[in-house]
C-alpha cells in the first residue's frame, strides 16, 4: 500500500506542476501578475461610464443659467459628481418622498419657489445632520442664525431639528436676501457664503450676479450642485436610477399632535405612557434633544404615531 500510495503522490506533483506551467506559460506578457502563483488579479472593470450632454437649458426658480464655458463646466462637474454617486442620490430620491410634501407645502404658503427643496437636499441630503461648523438640521442653521430666525435653541430644544419650524425660519431668510440682492439665485448663494461676505464681495468685485462672482470654492459650485439635484431628482430615469413606489421611504403623515402645557421630567416615561418606546418619541420628535422638557411659557406639540405598534 506505501509503495502504491507513493506512486500515486508522485503523479498529482507532476500533474499538479504541469498545470501551474500551462497557466504561466499561456498567460498574456501584458496581463498583471497572479497572487501567490496562482489566484489572478482583474485588471478590467466591467462598466459604461458616460459622459452628461448638458446641452439644454438650466435654471433655478425659473431664473437661467447663463451658459458659457466657466459655467459649463462648473454644471457639468455637479451633474457628474451627483448622477455617479449612486448611494447618495439614491438615498436623497427615497427621502424626498417622505419630507418633500411638507416642505413643499410650506415654501408653497410662504412664498418661495419651489425649487429650494433642493437646497435642502444640498445642504443635508434631507437629514438632521450636524456640520463641523455645528449648523444643524435640514437647513443647517448655526445657532445665532436660527435664534434670529425665531427658533427655539436651549439644552432641551432645538428647533433646528423641528422640520416645519425649521423649514418656515429658512423661507424668512431666503427672502430676506432675495429682497437684499435681487434675485433667488444670488439669495441661495448667500444663504450658503453668509448675506455679510456675500454683500462684501460683490460689491469689492463690482458684480451684481452670483455667475460673475470669483467666490470661494465651496460657494462657486453650490448652485451648480443645487441645479444638478434638481435636474437628477427630477429626471430619475435618465440618469439610471430606478425605484419603485414601495423602494421609496413613507411619508410621516399618520401621526397625532400631543400639546403639551406643562413640563414633562421624564420623556421616557411619558412615551411608556403613551404607548411607544423612546426611540419612537425621538424618532418623530427630533427637536428634542433631552430627556426632560421644561415648559415655562410656550407650549409644545408632540408627535406620536397612530400605530403604536411602529417599533
Amino acid at each position: 500500500m506505501s509503495s502504491l500510495y507513493s506512486y500515486f503522490g508522485l503523479l498529482s506533483g507532476l500533474l499538479f506542476t504541469c498545470l501551474i506551467t500551462i497557466s504561466f506559460g499561456s498567460a498574456d506578457k501584458n496581463e498583471a501578475p497572479t497572487v501567490s502563483g496562482v489566484e489572478e488579479v482583474f485588471t478590467h472593470l466591467p462598466q459604461q461610464v458616460h459622459s452628461i450632454d448638458i446641452n439644454k437649458s438650466y435654471d433655478l426658480a425659473g431664473e437661467l443659467v447663463p451658459m458659457n464655458m466657466d459655467t459649463r463646466e462648473r454644471l457639468d462637474r455637479e451633474l457628474s459628481v451627483n448622477a455617479y454617486w449612486h448611494s447618495s442620490t439614491l438615498l436623497n430620491i427615497k427621502m424626498a418622498a417622505k419630507y418633500f410634501p411638507t416642505i413643499e407645502r410650506i415654501l408653497a404658503e410662504e412664498g418661495v419657489p419651489d425649487d429650494f427643496k433642493y437646497l435642502a437636499v444640498a445642504e443635508s441630503n434631507l437629514r438632521n445632520v450636524s456640520s463641523g461648523a455645528e449648523a444643524k438640521g435640514f437647513w443647517q442653521f448655526r445657532k445665532q442664525t436660527g435664534k434670529e430666525w425665531n427658533l427655539e435653541i436651549n439644552n432641551e430644544i432645538d428647533e433646528r431639528y423641528h422640520l416645519e419650524k425649521s423649514t418656515q425660519a429658512a423661507c424668512k431668510y431666503l427672502k430676506h436676501m432675495k429682497k437684499k440682492f435681487g434675485t433667488w439665485s444670488n439669495a441661495a448663494a448667500a444663504y450658503n457664503v453668509g448675506p455679510t461676505s456675500f454683500n462684501k464681495q460683490r460689491q469689492a468685485q463690482g458684480e451684481e450676479s452670483f455667475y460673475n462672482m470669483n467666490i470661494n470654492a465651496e460657494t462657486s459650485r453650490y448652485l451648480f450642485r443645487i441645479i444638478a439635484i434638481k435636474e437628477i431628482m427630477t429626471n430619475p430615469q435618465v440618469y439610471g436610477f430606478y425605484l419603485d413606489s414601495t423602494d421609496k421611504y413613507a411619508l410621516q403623515d399618520q401621526v397625532e399632535y400631543i400639546t403639551v402645557r406643562s413640563s414633562i421630567p421624564n420623556l421616557s416615561k411619558w412615551a411608556h405612557d403613551k404607548g411607544i418606546s423612546y426611540r419612537t418619541l425621538k424618532y418623530f420628535n427630533p427637536w428634542l434633544i433631552a430627556g426632560e422638557l421644561t415648559v415655562k411659557r410656550n407650549t409644545y406639540k408632540i408627535a406620536i404615531p397612530h400605530n403604536k405598534t411602529f417599533y
